[in-house]
């Protein structure tokens, strides 16, 4: 009998602390400014033909404020022009989760934030799924005129053939 209770006592606590995620750090606004900081160093690093500058800075900045999409998505960047794949991958689908929780945190944010996490699933060769995002948010929202503009003039598909974007593509 004291061995069954033990056995549920533990499994209940397993199952309580599986659920539990801890709080994710808040960022102040200093590491914000810093991290801004940094990734305008990294804009001048790239202005100058300095990708490994510039890698480095947005690294920094990418850490200082991890929920910040932009800094991942020109650190995937930089590292596909360093011939980086594997670590360029890992920035964009840090990029990726970045512009989801921000479409989730705030409604004046989710339409920028869909279209930029569809330009990262093509990035990562996930077009498919950048087509059925697309499709699905206008279901959501078909009211929505950026929505209507990026899909009604083919953005994908241009961006697809752009030059700059195979370039950055995996």
């Amino acid at each position: 009998m004291l061995n069954r209770a033990l056995s549920f006592v533990l499994a209940v606590t397993v199952l309580l602390l599986a659920g539990c995620k801890p709080k994710p750090k808040e960022i102040t606004s200093l590491q914000r400014k810093e991290a801004a900081s940094l990734a305008s160093e990294a804009q001048f690093a790239l202005s100058v033909r300095d990708a490994a500058r510039a890698e480095a800075s947005l690294a920094k900045a990418a850490a200082l404020a991890p929920d910040t999409g932009d800094y991942w998505l020109e650190l995937g960047r930089c590292r596909v022009r360093l011939g980086q794949r594997g670590t360029a991958k890992d920035a964009y689908i840090a990029a990726l989760d970045a512009y989801e929780a921000d479409a989730m945190r705030a409604a004046n944010l989710r339409t920028p934030s869909i279209l930029r996490r569809i330009y990262v699933l093509a990035l990562l060769g996930r077009v498919d799924e950048a087509r059925t995002l697309l499709a699905k948010a206008q279901k959501e929202s078909p009211d929505d005129r950026d929505l209507r503009a990026f899909a009604d003039r083919r953005q994908i598909e241009q961006m697809l053939g752009s030059p700059a974007f195979k370039e950055a593509a995996l």
